[in-house]
């Protein structure tokens, strides 16, 4: 498993058992005695999946993990209880738990949950480099390049584009092949996909920077 896991438990003795017993099955996992300590340190962890305690002093595993949905951390949650509370079970489940286990924790259903949760920031964190890459290739276009690569994701011709802009065809083929090197594809469906998904991402990078 390549992600750490982070158990937040203010039990000392559970805590180190599961540890203890993550270990032995290869499983990286740092343990935190209250949320308080691990929010002191979420800064220099690397992403890995949440094992919280529903029931801590001052801040309940429900309520980090809704600060953490709140703050935009998607890392993946799976939500410990010793009591059988049915609207918590719901509750953790709406702010996208993975799994709501119940203690004493069966060993093989906490190492499952946390396999799927794994597989689940694996995904994440692929999309959020596809996505980091997309912006990038974006951000590569001049000005006059988006303003082609729109109007190609709208279905105008090269034609149409030169008349609509007061270019010559030429032009806006030369642009258009500039804008397929960038791209890495020169399919006029490919280059529309790009563009379109990357909308958001443009837009998004536009208002940080303002």
């Amino acid at each position: 498993m390549a992600h750490p896991v982070y158990l937040v438990d203010d039990d000392d003795a559970v805590r180190q058992a599961l540890m203890l017993l993550l270990s032995t099955v290869g499983i990286e996992a740092q343990g935190f005695a209250d949320p308080q300590r691990f929010l002191a340190q979420r800064g220099r962890l690397a992403p890995g999946c949440l094992v919280l305690d529903i029931r801590m002093p001052q801040v309940s595993g429900l309520k980090l993990q809704q600060q953490l949905v709140d703050e935009g951390l998607d890392w993946p949650v799976i939500i410990m209880s010793g009591h059988g509370d049915i609207e918590a079970c719901r509750k953790a489940f709406r702010q996208g738990a993975v799994d709501y286990l119940s203690k004493p924790i069966d060993e093989q259903d906490l190492i499952d949950a946390i396999q799927k949760a794994q597989d689940m920031l694996s995904a994440r964190l692929r999309r959020q480099a596809e996505l980091s890459e997309l912006r990038s290739l974006l951000q590569a276009l001049t000005p006059r390049e988006r303003q082609i690569l729109d109007r190609v994701a709208a279905g105008y011709t090269s034609r149409e584009i030169a008349e609509g802009l007061g270019l010559s065809v030429r032009t806006v083929e030369s642009h258009r092949a500039a804008i397929g090197a960038k791209l890495g594809t020169t399919s006029q469906v490919e280059m529309s996909r790009l563009w379109l998904e990357g909308q958001g991402l443009l837009s998004a990078g536009a208002r940080r920077e303002a």
